[in-house]
């Protein structure tokens, strides 16, 4: 196998577009409720963007924990052990099933916190009953995810990809009927919003169960199942001594911004409105270089599996200049279409879409080292080193970029931009952070 980058790039972008597809219907799905719950008013979106921040930091320690399994699925399948694999895998999905009835019962009986933020009363009174569903709908998506990380542990990831997309067009039509009360349905507003969610997660779940269950790809990993579908305390820890560093990384991250975005909305409804705006824009674009750190991340960990430290050095060098073309070319976009991708989210309002166009050009900024960032975190992961960088990504958002942020909008009076330039900061830092330390320790003996 040639070793040089682009040729390494070429490979890891083949492994990575199906899990970037999926990632982007995920994603869309977020954006299109959204767009349609803006369609009712400002209010109503700043409700929507309450509940995903507090709700974010939780799910994605959830995401996290389910990435321990294609991590050590995909050593497993480098080392050609399918035993392995099947019993990494059962125990896997029980640790993702349990960690997920945790976060989610967590987030239904803490519901009425949301009331106690800070926010504008209207807006949190509509929040509650939608951010119970959505807490509800994390559990059939971490168990889809649990599976997603399994088929794409083994390089076959184009299964998600294709359920994901189809349940794009099934969202849309259930939002339709369920927040706009069209061909007969109740029109239920934010809250049709979350039974869309919840309904849709949940087939999809299913669908992805059927297909490992029953697919001849996966069947020789099913068909040991008598030997290897055991729960063990030892396989649990290997799972958690990657899956809660890998949880915390995300959390620590996604945390800035959620608690960014709740002190957004301290200021008033208008710039959290703004804010959710121009940050749904980043977080799609964001999608493509987690996609990428995902790629990347089973090629190294299947080549650690190998022990082949060259290959681990090239793919890691070929996804970090792969992503720092792609941030750049984001960056271009978002300046130049800053203006029409806030009317896509609101039409009604003036001074929203103008403060999003604004809050666009600091989320063009941070786009390159939003993606250096996403990809040096996923090459440590897949040489297993995680406790470091999580120390790192910590420093870098919790010390660096948070203090900074606030006292700039609050001390200096620059309100939702003073947050953002202090978002640009900690992805700068963790960026600088993450990528030296991969190179340093794929340069020498791992």
């Amino acid at each position: 196998m040639s070793l040089s980058l682009p040729y390494q790039a070429k490979k890891t972008l083949q492994l990575s577009l199906p899990i970037i597809f999926g990632e982007l219907a995920q994603m869309a799905l977020h954006l299109i409720d959204t767009a349609m719950v803006g369609a009712l008013g400002y209010k109503y979106l700043a409700s929507a963007a309450l509940v995903i921040a507090v709700m974010n930091i939780p799910f994605v320690i959830g995401i996290g924990i389910t990435m321990s399994v294609s991590q050590l699925v995909s050593m497993a399948h480098g080392q050609r052990d399918g035993q392995k694999v099947s019993h990494y895998f059962y125990n896997g999905f029980w640790l993702c099933a349990a960690a997920a009835l945790v976060i989610s019962l967590s987030l239904v009986l803490g519901k009425n916190i949301l009331l106690h933020l800070g926010q504008d009363p209207e807006v949190a009174r509509m929040a509650v009953p939608f951010l119970e569903l959505m807490s509800w709908s994390i559990i059939p998506m971490l168990l889809f995810m649990a599976l997603k990380q399994f088929t794409d542990g083994l390089e076959k990831t184009r299964t998600a990809m294709i359920i994901s997309l189809i349940a794009l067009p099934l969202n849309i039509f259930l939002n339709w009927l369920l927040i706009f009360g069209n061909l007969g349905f109740p029109r239920l507003e934010l809250v049709g919003a979350g039974w869309g969610t919840l309904i849709t997660r949940s087939l999809m779940f299913v669908a992805l169960g059927i297909v490992v269950l029953t697919h001849p790809v996966f069947s020789r990993y099913m068909a040991v199942r008598r030997n290897q579908w055991q729960l063990r305390w030892q396989t649990m820890k290997e799972l958690l001594h990657i899956g809660i560093p890998s949880a915390l990384q995300v959390g620590l991250e996604s945390g800035a911004f959620a608690i960014s975005g709740i002190l957004i909305g301290t200021i008033n409804a208008t710039s959290q409105a703004a804010h959710q705006i121009a940050l749904s824009c980043a977080s799609f674009t964001f999608m493509i270089s987690m996609g990428l750190a995902q790629g990347s991340s089973i090629r190294v960990s299947n080549a650690h599996g190998a022990r082949n430290r060259p290959l681990i050095l090239a793919i890691g060098r070929s996804t970090l200049i792969t992503g720092l073309l792609y941030g750049t070319i984001c960056a271009i976009c978002f300046i130049l279409f800053r203006h029409p991708l806030a009317r896509l989210f609101n039409d009604d309002d003036a001074t929203v879409r103008q403060l999003a166009g604004y809050l666009m050009f600091f989320a063009a900024i941070f786009q390159i080292s939003d993606s250096t960032q996403a990809i040096g975190a996923g090459l440590l992961r897949g040489v297993k080193d995680v406790t470091v960088p999580t120390i790192l990504i910590a420093i870098a958002y919790w010390v660096i970029g948070i203090p900074i942020g606030y006292w700039m909008a609050f001390g200096l009076k620059m309100g939702a931009a003073g947050i953002w330039t202090g978002f640009i900061i900690g992805l700068s830092c963790s960026s600088l952070f993450l990528s030296i330390r991969f190179l340093r320790r794929a340069s020498r003996s791992l």
